[in-house]
């Protein structure tokens, strides 16, 4: 795990349990946008901390 974490030089490595209907979702949305998963969490999560830091 140590060198998969050194060639993250701008990430963190993270894990989760999610719904798998909603992981789904997310697989299938990278395929029709080539946008890769990791980059849409981020997108999800941003939307998420402003939604609640109002």
């Amino acid at each position: 795990m140590a060198a998969t974490t050194a060639r993250l030089k701008n990430r963190i490595q993270a894990s989760s349990s999610v719904d798998p209907k909603l992981w789904e979702g997310m697989q299938r949305l990278s395929k029709q946008t080539r946008i890769p998963v990791s980059k849409l969490l981020d997108e999800a999560m941003e939307d998420l901390l402003k939604k609640y830091q109002k």
